[in-house]
């Protein structure tokens, strides 16, 4: 069967994975100064961060629409015999529920909420863009993708907490102390909605590989097929370190760097940098 596998752009793949998987894209909408972007086709992470930076108040992002979704299952349904869109979490955005009432048009069109964000999405998205090339039928890897969504393990380290206090996610009293004591906050994905977890002190180099470390090492329940490390105008140090921990501590076969994409820069701003992967 001819499947077209369909991901909201929150999945944070990279040019080349979406090449190689034949993976479309739905953007969602990054708003700038009232006006309106779409992400990673119009604006980038750097323009983001070149606003804030130049004194511009935070950029927001919105849902894909449902007549957007409508015109891209237009546009794919008739030409395959099905079509799989994997949607930002349904906590995060009301972009899945703006997909399903998209896809009541249509018989061979399946939604499925990955229930995460970034390149957590990102892990279902190439894990049924794999299913497509073993032959498997649209509602078959919609079953699949969707029993995998609870194994996925996200998480970021967030070096700067300006953004996350400007958005009014945590107090400017919170944000002082922490910078004071240098602590770096572990955000997760759990149960389809980030929490801290963890913090960490120190250098954001020696948070990092304290992370990876903490992350990968003694475990035996992580799938061994590959993990995205995933950030956001990171230091070319600190990426580097994150690599050196997981070929050390991990078992992958293969490990992904990608670069952030809006919906994750607009909220942690510059610098998070997660490990993101499968248990089995």
């Amino acid at each position: 069967m001819r499947v077209k596998i369909i991901s909201d752009s929150t999945c944070d793949l990279s040019p080349a994975l979406l090449e190689r998987y034949d993976i479309a894209v739905t953007p969602l909408c990054v708003i700038k100064d009232g006006k309106d972007f779409h992400d990673g086709v119009d604006i980038t992470p750097a323009d983001i961060f070149a606003h804030v930076d130049g004194g511009g108040d935070l950029c927001s992002t919105s849902a894909v629409s449902q007549y957007e979704y409508g015109e891209m299952f237009a546009r794919y349904a008739n030409e395959y015999d099905a079509v799989v869109q994997i949607t930002i979490g349904a906590n995060f955005s009301c972009c899945y529920q703006n997909a399903c009432a998209a896809a009541q048009e249509y018989a061979n069109v399946f939604v499925v909420d990955s229930e995460n964000l970034s390149t957590g999405q990102g892990l279902l998205v190439v894990a049924a863009a794999k299913l497509v090339q073993q032959g498997l039928s649209g509602a078959e890897i919609a079953e699949r993708v969707r029993a995998l969504a609870p194994k996925v393990e996200a998480s970021f380290l967030i070096e700067r907490l300006d953004y996350m206090r400007k958005g009014g996610r945590c107090s400017a009293v919170v944000a002082l102390g922490a910078n004071l004591l240098h602590l770096k906050p572990c955000i997760e994905v759990r149960n389809g909605k980030m929490a801290v977890c963890k913090k960490y002190r120190g250098s954001f180099e020696k948070c990092i590989r304290q992370y990876v470390k903490e992350r990968l090492d003694g475990r035996d329940d992580i799938a061994p097929e590959f993990a995205f490390i995933t950030q956001a105008a990171a230091d070319a140090n600190v990426v580097a370190a994150a690599k050196e921990e997981a070929a050390q501590y991990g078992s992958f076969e293969s490990v992904e760097e990608t670069q952030a994409g809006c919906t994750v820069s607009c909220h942690c701003g510059p610098n998070p940098l997660g490990i993101l992967f499968v248990r089995k």
